[in-house]
């Protein structure tokens, strides 16, 4: 259950409602929001009810909501409204479309700044850029590591936009915050425990990105590791994933976006660039991640992918990706009225 406390609540009666769900045999997660402390309690089902009404009396509570699904922070059941997460300049999950641009790898400075100024020209309102690398082949780039994220932070000094850059190790977690506005977790570190928990201890805007083999069910358990760890600033990335099909380097799971929709109250976003691995495709499934109802997209971007050091087939030109940007923008159109029409209704509903 998800026991949300009045604005205002004081931190003993927090502590009160923490220890009554302890009396009960449930464990109590807190997570402080900006206006209000939230407490998901997990534990044994028998007396629910006389659980959640005994908790709903106790001073400070507003509401309290049984969760049926195995994920409890991020279900929409404990939240029924969209969460919006505010960056630098930009938002992700209200009713601007984010756009996160840049290269796959941090490669130099002149490639980093100029690749800034363009996404930025176009259209962007987040940069991103691989300091750190998890490769396949142990022989390939696997990044500038520190030396890549002065550049980023060079980069948003000198163009304004917030930066995203991964992060592979819980050990580097405090360095990449301390340069990065969004901390990417890759495909393969997904389902990396330690490093989740670890991210949920910092306040930073998390990208979790969607396994290569990984359910649905999976992605947002990964997520609810960082909630109940204490950070909510959560949003997720459908990246492709893993089919019999080789003519794409992934299987764009389109699909995902709507059903994470229903599920989660937390941002979705689409990568149609390791989604597909083709320059070609990025286009048109870019599109159909606007129509299937995505929050953002983010997009390779490369000054020079023939002479990129890391994914270079799936890289835009900055002119093809001014193009995109440009091709974008009836079906943008189309996407905010819809968004605007289901704030609408969410009012009314809640009236």
């Amino acid at each position: 259950m998800i026991i949300s406390m009045k604005l205002g609540a004081t931190k003993q009666e927090v502590e009160h409602v923490c220890q009554l769900l302890r009396e009960f045999g449930y464990k109590a997660h807190t997570i402080q929001g900006e206006e209000r402390v939230v407490i998901g309690a997990v534990g044994k089902l028998e007396n629910k009810q006389q659980v959640m009404d005994s908790i709903e009396s106790a001073p400070g509570v507003e509401s309290v909501v049984a969760v049926s699904q195995p994920y409890k922070f991020v279900s929409k059941e404990s939240q029924p409204g969209k969460t919006v997460l505010r960056l630098d300049g930009c938002s992700i999950g209200g009713a601007e479309f984010a756009v996160i641009a840049g290269p796959c790898s941090v490669e130099s400075e002149q490639q980093i700044l100029s690749t800034a100024e363009a996404v930025k020209k176009a259209g962007a309102t987040i940069l991103r850029g691989g300091a750190f690398k998890p490769r396949t082949s142990p022989y390939d780039f696997q990044g500038l590591e520190e030396e890549g994220l002065k550049l980023l932070r060079k980069a948003k000094e000198k163009t304004g936009l917030a930066i995203c850059t991964e992060v592979m190790s819980a050990e580097d977690v405090e360095m990449v915050a301390e340069y990065a506005d969004v901390l990417q977790v890759g495909a393969r570190n997904m389902q990396n425990s330690t490093l989740l928990k670890r991210l949920g201890k910092t306040n930073k805007t998390i990208m979790l990105k969607r396994g290569m083999s990984a359910t649905i069910k999976e992605l947002l358990l990964s997520a609810e590791y960082i909630l109940t760890s204490g950070n909510p600033n959560v949003f997720l990335c459908e990246r492709g994933i893993r089919t019999f099909e080789t003519y794409t380097r992934n299987t764009l799971d389109l699909s995902a976006i709507p059903a994470l929709a229903e599920l989660t109250h937390l941002p979705i976003i689409a990568d149609p660039s390791h989604g597909t691995g083709k320059r070609s495709l990025i286009h048109p499934m870019s599109r159909a991640s606007v129509a299937a109802g995505a929050d953002g997209i983010m997009v390779e971007v490369h000054v020079n992918p023939e002479k990129a050091f890391s994914d270079g087939a799936q890289a835009l030109l900055p002119s093809e990706f001014d193009q995109l940007m440009q091709d974008l923008k009836p079906y943008l159109e189309i996407w905010k009225a819809t968004r605007k029409a289901a704030q609408a209704s969410s009012l009314v509903a809640q009236a």
